[in-house]
């Protein structure tokens, strides 16, 4: 589970400074294992902690190349038979009942990207009645 302070050492480490609604995308290494039967129990999960510590500055978009923006749940399930808190399930979903924001899953070519420097836009696709969708979302390079 990532901590804020491990997405302030990686800001630090890039040398970025957040601004109130930049898009924060998040790229575990799991999208190398898109396709794959081991996909959903790959990658890292940003907690409840680590969520609001982005939405505390004003970041509102946020995605991962992950299955979810939360850990896998094999990792919960660990986590959850050693104590059983409902809490710890969907916790970086359930921050947006605090500060609401929106987040993309199942991203592809993260690795492909620079650390800063690009545009992302996304283009939802309209679903009637629901609570999720589909999201066409395009890196724009800066030159």
């Amino acid at each position: 589970m990532v901590t804020p302070d491990e997405v302030e050492a990686e800001l630090a480490r890039i040398g970025h400074t957040l601004s109130p609604l930049e898009i924060v995308v998040v790229n575990t290494a799991a999208g190398k294992a898109y396709g794959q039967p081991d996909y959903l129990n790959r990658g890292c999960g940003m907690g409840r902690a680590a969520t609001l510590w982005l939405l505390e500055r004003g970041v509102r978009v946020t995605g991962t190349d992950g299955w979810s923006w939360d850990a896998p749940f094999f990792y919960t399930r660990q986590r959850w038979a050693e104590n059983p808190d409902p809490a710890i399930v969907w916790e970086g979903h359930r921050a947006s009942m605090d500060i609401g924001y929106c987040h993309l899953e199942k991203l592809t070519n993260l690795d492909l990207l620079p650390a800063t420097g690009f545009r992302l836009s996304c283009f939802p696709f309209k679903i009637k009645a629901a609570s999720a969708g589909f999201v066409r979302a395009v890196a724009i390079l800066d030159d």
